[in-house]
């Protein structure tokens, strides 16, 4: 990998002097070479979770997989936690700092596609991993191996640990993890995620609840009785249609979005029962729970209009990012000098296909190798992530596993992260994990100041509330 930089005006070593990073050992270069040793197998593993692509909390293979091959380089592995049975903790090392690396592994419903630069789904309707997930979950156990290793070699202390995370899309498997105290000991914990750039920068994200809403009605003939009938369709498109009145009437940053899961069984009969499903989203976790609680009232005026009854499931909720720029900060100069991934003449030609099928915006395929300027970064989306960073200081950043422009959830993206290029970005990551680790074990006040920053964003009042409550994990919210 070539080093490049997006930011010319910040050069690395000027980032290390900011940073006040300690100067490496003659042994803190090999950390690369550990991981470089995994590339086969973590490739392998990698291909393999891409062809399991199971849903969230059904990611039996997959997380099996990676908890054997973390169990084969000497972790212990303790399965399960948190009550959710594809949930595990794979710990090597001992002493201070602890040090948590985030790996997920679920994959999302209908986005099966071949590693192919066309619309090609291997199962019909079929999952697939649209959000490179199988990348993040091999890439994160591969730099967990390497930094035990180097940790083992240069007589170093502290303990890494590799958390492997089900159900990141809607099941919020690491919101149970932080409920059930397994951060509590963590002094600093790294992510990092699939993206269509590199980029290391301090972010944060909408926070996110969803829930499900059940209405119930009165069955009957929709052409000779229709008045002996309540519709329970009546009341979802009763509910869908106030919520979408109360998109003019919220904060602009806010996000509602919603699918009709199930709309009755037959046009003749009217529908006893329907279902919708409802996300809602905004950067800040109270108004989260504002609009959350003005869709529920959307809801119950839909029954009550209907008169139909109504009950509702929260599936998950998840905090907003609370940004580290102390972190970022290591993250980004890590990657800096490890710089972006370059393409093959093979390469070169599947991303240029894939550029063609893209819609809207189009970054040239020069990003890819790139590393983009350190600025801070409001993204729209969610992730359970955001639960960790109120707990313990957490910082990711995003690896070039897609053709630039490429959109997360969309078969392109599937197909990218199926092939070398996704391979390339994951090998990227799990280097960048490792040298970032490396850093943090070796320079005490780094871990400190990045503690420092968290309790001050934190705030000395903060008390962890966990927005989906005290429910027990969703074990089947997929099946």
């Amino acid at each position: 990998m070539r080093p490049t930089s997006g930011d010319n005006s910040r050069p690395a070593h000027l980032a290390l002097l900011t940073l006040g990073l300690a100067a490496l050992p003659v042994w803190g270069a090999e950390i690369g070479d550990l991981v470089e040793q995994r590339r086969s197998e973590a490739i392998a593993i990698a291909s393999d979770l891409f062809d399991y692509a199971e849903l969230g909390y059904q990611e039996v293979k997959s997380s099996t997989r990676l908890a054997t091959y973390l169990d084969e380089h000497g972790f212990t592995i303790t399965k399960g936690v948190a009550a959710m049975p594809t949930s595990f903790i794979a710990s090597r090392g001992s002493g201070k700092p602890v040090i948590a690396i985030l790996a997920e592994f679920d994959a999302l419903p209908s986005l099966s596609q071949a590693a192919v630069p066309r619309r090609q789904p291997v199962v019909e309707q079929g999952p697939g991993h649209a959000c490179g997930h199988h990348l993040f979950g091999s890439a994160s156990a591969t730099a967990g191996i390497a930094i035990a290793e180097w940790l083992s070699a240069s007589g170093t202390t502290g303990t890494v640990r590799v958390y492997g995370t089900p159900a990141e899309e809607g099941g919020s498997g690491k919101v149970y993890m932080t409920r059930a105290g397994l951060f509590d000991d963590v002094d600093i914990a790294l992510h990092w995620h699939p993206n269509d750039r590199n980029v290391a920068v301090p972010e944060s994200s909408n926070g996110n609840k969803s829930a499900r809403f059940t209405f119930r009605g009165i069955a009957a003939h929709a052409a000779a009785s229709p008045h002996r009938g309540r519709s329970a369709l009546d009341g979802v498109e009763a509910m869908n249609y106030m919520a979408n009145l109360i998109r003019e009437h919220m904060p602009s940053r806010a996000r509602i979005h919603y699918i009709i899961t199930h709309g009755g069984d037959a046009p003749n009969v009217v529908p006893e029962r329907a279902q919708v499903y409802y996300y809602v989203r905004h950067p800040e976790r109270d108004e989260v729970e504002v609009l959350f609680d003005r869709v529920v009232a959307a809801a119950e005026g839909a029954a009550m209009g209907t008169g139909t009854r109504m009950a509702y499931e929260v599936m998950h909720g998840n905090y907003p990012l609370l940004p580290n720029e102390v972190l970022a900060k290591a993250i980004y100069s890590e990657m800096l000098k490890l710089g972006g991934v370059s393409y093959d003449e093979a390469e070169l030609e599947f991303a240029q296909a894939i550029r063609k099928s893209l819609f809207g915006n189009r970054l040239p395929l020069s990003t890819a190798g790139e590393v983009a300027p350190f600025e801070f970064r409001q993204k729209t989306g969610s992730t359970d992530v955001g639960d960790v960073s109120w707990n313990v200081p957490t910082a990711g950043f995003g690896a070039a596993t897609w053709v630039p422009g490429t959109a997360a959830h969309s078969w392109q993206a599937v197909a990218a992260g199926g092939m070398s290029i996704g391979h390339k970005g994951m090998m990227l990551a799990a280097e960048v994990l490792a040298a970032t680790a490396r850093e943090l074990y070796v320079n005490p006040k780094l871990v400190a100041a990045a503690r420092t920053e968290f309790e001050q964003r934190r705030g000395a009042d903060f008390v962890y509330r966990p927005l989906l409550g005290d429910r027990d994990p969703p074990l089947d919210y997929r099946r």
